[in-house]
């Protein structure tokens, strides 16, 4: 799958930190600025269902 976050630089990596509990994170993105408010950024992930998740 291809997940984008879209936030602040510390919810972008608490986001991405409960979803490494239940995806396998294969890549992550540079951090890129949000167009229209600096505070903000997105990041890009590749990322699968952990085995151990699937039902």
């Amino acid at each position: 799958m291809r997940i984008r976050l879209h936030g602040t630089p510390a919810e972008t990596q608490a986001a991405l930190t409960a979803l490494a509990k239940v995806l396998h994170i294969r890549s992550v993105s540079r951090p890129y600025p949000d167009r229209r408010s600096p505070m903000f950024q997105r990041i890009y992930l590749d990322a699968t269902p952990r085995e151990d998740t699937r039902r």
